[in-house]
Formats: structure tokens, sequence, C-alpha cells
């Protein structure tokens, strides 16, 4: 048998040691990461294995187990449709009807009619182009001192001046490329199709034609955000097409900034990541700033009248990504961030009002968050700094004061998941037609995504909306621009 050695390293084997294990949990949760991007679920909700709540598909009562008592419980229903016939959705009461009477062939002499049978089927007509010929006869005035002189009514103003697009064919290209992400390429394939025939030039130039005509607007949306007292903010990457880089494409990006209370979007379109745009953009803000950990966000603590808020989705995803590093640990911290988010949940559901909310966060999530801080502070200690848990820790513990700062106000949200959900159409776009054209003409993109984005926020119909402001704002006066926004017609 053999004999046990103790075995007495050095400091700096010791330390050589701890090196190594700190690079393979490194390397490790790297391996993981790899893993989850390419076959993991992009799913984020998290359930206990031990969630009273979530039952087992196999579930085998225990040998001996006390039965509880049991009772027979009856009830009537009414079958919604005969047994055989398939059940369909109403078709929506708007929509409008073409009736078609189709009678017996032939009639019986005598029959009386008792009734009809309904049935209605549900069709489209794609869309048609039609041109609007505007005649504007010409008057010839006679003087008596012989002099003549010819009267035509005034051309109506255009979107475009001197171009023959309309309002709801620029209005049509702006939604189909930036809400339903179809290229303008693509468009204009549909646009053959159509028998109309329109160059990818022509097209180019219509999108930024309407832009400019929408800027006053864009400004008007701009100075109506940064009056609200609090804002979210975010960033995405685009891709753009450059002079200076020939044959590749360079990274600029969006910086997209939402109005929780005034249900606002605004999107800033920045050649880099730096802290120039949300400086430029936030100079005059006064009020809170929700964002995640990014450092530039930093420079806003120093800016009086400014204060931070961070994401607790951020803080709970990198617990989530730990999971595989340390499952003990980071079940533990994901339970609690299931508790603070049951909170909101009940919040939404009962409609509770800002002072409803914050005292119900008050009383319930206020013990959860003390809990989670005491665990995070013991924790620390107890982790290696650069694993997956370590990274997780570290991150909540130095983003904390801004991380509990939402249970003081009823207006503020837990996360800046808002704001997530509102660049989300970038992303998608981005799938479609890959890279922006120019800066400007990413630039524009951000003008007419900040408008579409409020509309969804406001519940606005979008194409209806954009036909009308194009239609309308070459004739509105600067002073009443704010009535074209979404929403405030």
């Amino acid at each position: 048998m053999a004999s046990e050695e103790n075995i007495t390293i050095t400091k700096a084997e010791y330390e050589t040691l701890l090196k190594y294990k700190e690079e393979v949990s490194y390397l490790s949760h790297q391996l993981a990461e790899l893993k989850r991007l390419i076959f993991g679920s992009k799913r984020e909700r998290f359930i206990s294995a031990t969630d009273p709540q979530q039952g087992s598909l196999f579930e085998v009562p225990q040998v001996g187990a006390i039965e509880k008592p049991s009772e027979e419980i009856t009830y009537s229903r009414t079958k919604s449709h005969p047994k055989g016939h398939p059940l369909r959705t109403e078709l929506p009461a708007h929509l409008p009807r073409i009736e078609r009477v189709i009678e017996p062939d032939p009639i019986p002499e005598g029959a009386k009619k008792i009734g009809e049978v309904v049935t209605e089927i549900l069709h489209i007509t794609p869309g048609e182009f039609y041109v609007e010929k505007i005649r504007r006869p010409k008057y010839v005035v006679e003087s008596t001192d012989e002099h003549t002189s010819i009267i035509v009514a005034e051309m109506p103003k255009l979107p475009i001046p001197k171009g023959n697009a309309g309002a709801s064919l620029l209005a049509w290209i702006l939604i189909s490329k930036f809400f339903d992400h179809l290229p303008f390429y693509r468009q204009q394939q549909i646009f053959k199709r159509m028998g109309v025939v329109i160059a990818e030039s022509t097209i180019n130039g219509w999108f930024s034609a309407a832009c400019r005509l929408l800027i006053p607007l864009y400004e008007v949306l701009k100075a109506k955000m940064l009056s609200a007292t609090y804002l979210m903010g975010d960033e995405t990457p685009v891709r753009v097409l450059t002079r200076d880089k020939p044959g590749t494409t360079h990274r600029g990006f969006h910086w997209a900034y939402c109005a929780p209370v005034e249900r606002l979007a605004l999107f800033d379109y920045q050649k880099n990541r730096s802290s120039e745009g949300p400086v430029k953009m936030l100079t005059s803000f006064q009020g809170y700033l929700q964002t995640d950990g990014y450092e530039v966000y930093n420079y806003f603590e120093k800016q009086p009248g400014v204060t931070l808020l961070a994401c607790m989705a951020h803080a709970r995803r990198y617990f989530d990504k730990a999971k595989d590093n340390d499952p003990e640990r980071a079940e533990k911290a994901l339970k609690m961030f299931q508790k603070l988010y049951d909170v909101e949940r009940t919040a939404r559901e009962e409609k509770l009002q800002p002072d409803q909310i914050k005292a119900l966060r008050q009383e319930k999530s206020v013990p959860v968050l003390q809990e989670m801080e005491a665990w995070l502070k013991k924790s620390i200690y107890e982790v290696l700094p650069k694993s997956a848990i370590g990274k997780a820790i570290a991150y909540s513990l130095n983003l904390w004061p801004r991380l509990v700062r939402y249970i003081e106000d009823g207006r503020f949200h837990i996360d800046n998941n808002m704001i997530e959900n509102t660049i989300r159409p970038i992303a998608l776009g981005r799938k479609n037609y890959l890279f922006a054209g120019s800066h400007d003409a990413a630039q524009n993109a951000a003008t007419v995504y900040s408008f579409l984005a409020t509309c969804k926020l406001r519940n606005v119909e979008p194409f209806d909306w954009l036909n009308n402001v194009l239609t309308k704002l070459p004739t509105t006066p600067p002073d009443q621009l704010h009535t074209l926004l979404p929403g405030q017609e």
C-alpha cells in the first residue's frame, strides 16, 4: 500500500497553478458560450428544477404516500361547432364586403324563402399602381388696354418638388424597407412584376428626398424626447459603405433613445461607438438615464442633473451564461431575479399606477434586493475573478447602486428591454439589406426608424401615418409640426 506524501509547493508555483485554473475556467466558459451560440436556445426565461409549479412528465407517486381527499366535479359545455367541421377565426368586421347571391337553378314553382346560408371567403387584391392626372385649365383674360393675361390654378405642393412620386408611393417604399425589411432591389422586382419599371437609382433618390422632407419633423421629435425626464439608451451596429474602405464596410452605430412614459423613440447614427454621440445628443438632458453597463455611459455620472439606472436583465444574463460554470451559485442568483420579476409581472397584470408599483416594490422587492446584495458581497471572495460566475457577480456589484434605483419611482422599469425591443427591427433589417450605402443613408435610415418605432410604441398604423405626413409636411408651418408626430393628429 502506497504511503501518503505531503507535497509542498512554493508561493510562485501556487500562483502559477491558480493562474492555470483561472485560464481553464475562462476557456471552458468560452467554449460553452460558443456551443450555446450555435446550438443553444435563445430563450432566457429561467425555470428552477425545483419549481413547485413545474411538474414532471413521468411523475410517479411514492409508495405509502398519504392520498389526498378527492371530490368529483361535473360540468356541462356547449360545443362550439359541429363535429367534423373546421373551426375558423371569424373574419374582421371592418373589411369591405362584396355580396354574391347564388340562387338554386331552377327554383321550383311555389317555393318559399325561409332563410339563407351565408359563407364568407377572404380575398386579396395585390397592390395596384394608379396615376393621378392633374388637369389645370388655362384661361386668357383680355383687358381694356389691349393687354392679355393667362391664368392657371397653382400646382399643389408635392412631397418631392417637380417629382412624379406621390406621398402614398413614397410611404409604401419606406414602410416596405424599414418596417417589412424589403431592400429596394426586391421592391424594384415586385414593381416590375406589376408592370411598372422603376430604376433602383430613382428609388434611392426618392428615399433621400423623402428623408430631407422629414428632417424638420425629426428635430421636433428629438426636442420632445429630450424634454422627458426618464430615458433609456442603447446602441446597435450597422455596416456602411464608404470610399475610405473600398471592398469592405465601415462599422457604424445607431444610438437609440426611448422615453417610456411619453412612448417616444429616436435613433441617431454615429460613425463609432465612442462617447461622442450620446454626449452630444444628451447635452441638455436632465433626468434619469437607464442603460446597460457599457463604460461610455459612465460619463453621465459626472453630468449635473443626470442620474443613471442600470438594466437588471443584463445582470441576470451574466448569471444565465454562468450556469455551466457554477450551476449552484448561478441557480441561486436566478431564483432571486425570478422573485424580482414576479413582482413586476404582478404590477403589469393588475395594471397598477406608478405610486402603487412603488409601494409594491418596497414591500416585495426590497427584501429580495437586500438578500441578493449580501449574497453577492459574500460570494465575490469565493469564486475565481475571471470565471463566468466571478464576472457575473462583479458586474452586478459594480452597478449595484444603479441596479436598485428602479424601486425609487413606479415609472421606472426594472430593465431596458423596451429599448432592446425597439432596436430589434434594425437587426432584422441588417439581415436583409446588409448595409447602408453611405453615412448619409445611415442617418436617413435612423430618421425613418425613429418615426416607425414611435408609431409602434403608440399603436399607430405606420403606412397611414406616413402617407398623411408626407402629404401635409410641405404646407405645414414650422410651429405646427408637432401636430404631425405619431399619435398627435
